[in-house]
């Protein structure tokens, strides 16, 4: 997936996968989620992500919603709260290790 977004190019074929989820219902299940969290070359952060008609993806479709499918981008804050939910230790110390404070 590739979206331009405020000037900059978001593409999941170029940028480094960091993690992702899966809410494992089936893809036409209204409440269906799948989301990656990925990182450009430049360091910018965004979800690629799709979802079904009650999700933040939904696109209007006449008079109703359907499912659908849109790159977000995310400062470096929020991606690290995604990553705490989603991903492994090892991984959001290597992608946030420089913001993250010792217990």
């Amino acid at each position: 997936m590739k979206r331009v977004i405020n000037g900059k190019v978001y593409n999941t074929e170029t940028a480094t996968l960091i993690g992702g989820y899966s809410n494992q219902r089936p893809s036409n299940d209204f409440y269906f989620v799948d989301e990656d969290l990925y990182i450009t070359k430049k360091g910018s952060f965004f979800i690629a992500g799709a979802g079904g008609a009650m999700t933040n993806y939904a696109k209007p479709v006449g008079d109703a919603t359907g499912g659908g499918s849109s790159i977000i981008p995310l400062t470096k804050a929020k991606a690290l709260e995604w990553a705490e939910q989603h991903t492994e230790a090892d991984i959001i110390e290597k992608y946030f290790g420089e913001i993250l404070d010792e217990a």
